[in-house]
């Protein structure tokens, strides 16, 4: 099982970035799929979540209106369009996938990108 996050880097306040979150070595259409962030000396929260069954999003209040959460199922990838970023959006965004299966639950993580909004 791999999830692996691409698209992070440094961007000015206002400007947009695109993270992706390719998935392999499970079926990705049964997960539901979410974003989560982690800055320095702050816990990990969560940013934006997307079902597997239809597709519906939620989105942390700190973030709604500047980013959206999709999924490409024929491309396991699932993405985070962000614009408007403010210095306070810094973070390491990292990639979940959770589904339950029958009497299991499966949690999976990737390693993370780091997004860095400065002048």
């Amino acid at each position: 099982v791999q999830l692996v996050e691409s698209g992070g880097g440094l961007v000015q306040p206002g400007g947009s970035l695109r993270l992706s979150c390719a998935a392999s070595g499970f079926t990705f259409s049964r997960y539901a799929m979410s974003w989560y962030r982690q800055a320095p000396g702050k816990e990990r929260e969560l940013v934006a979540a997307i079902t597997s069954a239809d597709g519906s999003t939620d989105y942390a209040d700190s973030v709604k209106g500047r980013f959206t959460i999709s999924r490409d199922n024929a491309k396991n990838t699932v993405y985070l369009e962000m614009s408007s970023l403010k210095p306070e959006d810094t973070a390491v965004y990292y990639c979940n996938a959770v589904a339950r299966i029958l009497l299991r639950k499966y949690d999976y993580w990737g390693q993370g990108t780091q997004v860095t909004v400065s002048s």
